[in-house]
């Protein structure tokens, strides 16, 4: 009896782990991948954001295009932390693994590793993109709220920001985390401002910055073209500093670069690349299945006449080990950048 009792319980922890999916769930006997089950896919920003886009536009895509074996792709977005919690959640996990994205971009990586011990080398790297950039936008019909809309300042007009800012006048501009911070420091640097002068508020998502401008609470807010394209041709939005070293195009061709604002200025950009991760624990198998996957999201008609060009992104793709290679590099160089500020 109680070797059947034993087997008994043997067989069911079996079933159990089987069920939970274990760290391999998807592997084949000829040794390759194939997902059995549904794949989660977690972007650590809010909904509507670039980040939140970017997931679900590729997830769309991949479904649409038959390439993971007709499971669904679930993106929760986790944004507990700044984000924080989910990035160290995925690089930590042990279950499930094969099953398990992550939406991993500049912007996550710099907050991440200037504010916690995780690093990009606790993640399995599996592919970069897209290249992204940004600019500033107002809302020229929200009621202003803030001193330099209060005073009389032009929205639409980042010079007069500028000046009213250098003579005492507070300027203040939202955005999301990681490259928006660097990209604000970068053009208070370069203006020779202080954050007394001209001020940050930091949002979960760039969604969140736009519905804080959209009330009148930011003079300006930083977003890249796929979160604010839309606002732009609704008319909420206009779009007003180019934060690249050439004008967009399209309808956000207006915005004027900072050295044609002012030619005291040089132009400021900090270039964002878009890439996607997965936990540390993932298999080779499943690494080399995603990053396979990635590389023919990249090649379809959809992504680059969906996201690509209406977002006025860079398409640029790397597999797993360029990705790799690329990622620790950026990291390093970032890090080094830290200790000498």
């Amino acid at each position: 009896m109680k070797k059947i009792l034993t087997f008994s319980l043997v067989a069911i922890m079996a079933l159990s782990l089987a069920s939970c999916g274990g760290g391999n769930s998807g592997l084949n006997e000829d040794g390759t991948y194939t997902p059995k089950g549904t794949v989660t896919w977690v972007c650590t920003s809010g909904a509507g954001g670039g980040s939140d886009i970017f997931s679900r536009k590729i997830a769309e895509i991949m479904t649409n295009e038959n390439m993971v074996n007709g499971q669904t792709i679930v993106v929760s977005n986790e944004t507990d932390g700044a984000g924080e919690v989910g990035r160290y959640k995925v690089a930590t996990k042990k279950v499930d693994v094969d099953n398990t994205l992550l939406t991993f971009n500049s912007g996550d990586l710099m907050p991440m590793v200037a504010n916690t011990p995780n690093r990009a080398e606790n993640f399995r790297i599996l592919a970069i993109m897209a290249l992204d950039k940004q600019l500033l936008f107002t809302c020229e019909t929200a009621a202003g709220k803030t001193d330099y809309a209060k005073s009389g300042g032009d929205p639409t007009d980042f010079g007069a920001a500028i000046e009213a800012a250098k003579n005492g006048t507070f300027v203040v501009i939202g955005g999301s985390k990681g490259d928006d911070i660097a990209t604000y420091n970068a053009l208070l640097k370069e203006l020779g401002l202080t954050e007394d002068q001209m001020g940050y508020i930091t949002y979960d998502s760039t969604g969140d910055a736009i519905t804080a401008a959209l009330g009148g609470n930011l003079d300006f807010v930083i977003s890249k073209p796929a979160s604010a394209t839309q606002y732009v041709e609704s008319g909420d939005l206009t779009p007003t500093l180019a934060l690249s070293t050439e004008r967009f195009s399209g309808n956000l061709a207006e915005a004027p670069t900072l050295s044609e604002v002012d030619r005291a200025y040089e132009d400021v950009e900090v270039p964002v690349w878009r890439g996607v991760a997965a936990p540390a624990a993932m298999s080779d198998a499943a690494a080399a299945f995603w990053s396979d996957a990635l590389s023919k999201v990249s090649q379809t008609e959809a992504w680059e006449s969906e996201y690509i060009t209406p977002n006025q992104l860079i398409s640029q793709y790397m597999d797993t080990n360029k990705a790799t290679e690329y990622v620790l590099q950026f990291e390093a160089d970032y890090l080094a950048s830290l200790e000498e500020s």
